[in-house]
């Protein structure tokens, strides 16, 4: 039997990629934790996916596999002479390729909007902001430590795919975003 516990957390500790022990609150941690925790609600959101919604589900699953990659190259030291980084920028031109589409689908939008909607959109939403936490998190890592910048810009590009996204899920579920009474016109 292979146990999954190290007991390297009993110390408050953790191994990261290339074998260094570091703390648990280690901005390192930190970054690719959210990114974990991002990985997870992508996850949960899919399992929520209606059958107006299903077509999502293989593009949400590339996101999670990309997340993966890009969690592993935040866990991985610049100098580790064992580990390359993974992550590239194809996978940030993907996802411009989808903001655009679901931009264009969407109807069009001047004002701020509130997060919510549907089901599938408020969950949605809610992976932008745990993104934005996430893009916080690797910023602090940035500066106190060399990362592969092709992940901070996929992370900063996917809070704006699940923006159009949900409000692309709404879309399909028939269902209009509703306007920040007190917005201005911000986008044109």
């Amino acid at each position: 039997m292979v146990r999954i516990y190290t007991k390297t957390g009993d110390k408050g500790q953790t191994r990261i990629i290339g074998k260094r022990v570091v703390d648990k609150d280690d901005v390192r941690v930190n970054a690719y934790g959210s990114v974990d925790e991002l990985n997870s609600w992508v996850g949960y959101t899919d399992s929520q996916l209606t059958e107006k919604t299903a077509e999502l589900h293989a593009e949400l699953q590339e996101i999670q596999q990309l997340l993966f990659d890009a969690g592993t190259d935040l866990a991985t030291p610049a100098d580790d002479p064992k580990h390359d980084f993974i992550f590239d920028a194809k996978s940030t031109k993907w996802l411009e390729g989808k903001i655009d589409h679901y931009t264009e689908v969407a109807p069009p939008v001047q004002k701020f909007i509130l997060p919510g909607g549907s089901q599938v959109a408020s969950a949605l939403h809610v992976a932008r902001t745990i993104t934005r936490r996430a893009e916080r998190e690797v910023v602090t890592l940035q500066g106190t430590a060399e990362i592969n910048k092709d992940v901070l810009v996929f992370i900063n590009r996917l809070s704006d795919y699940f923006f159009a996204v949900a409000r692309y899920a709404n879309v399909l579920e028939g269902t209009e975003d509703v306007l920040y009474r007190n917005s201005r016109p911000v986008f044109r």
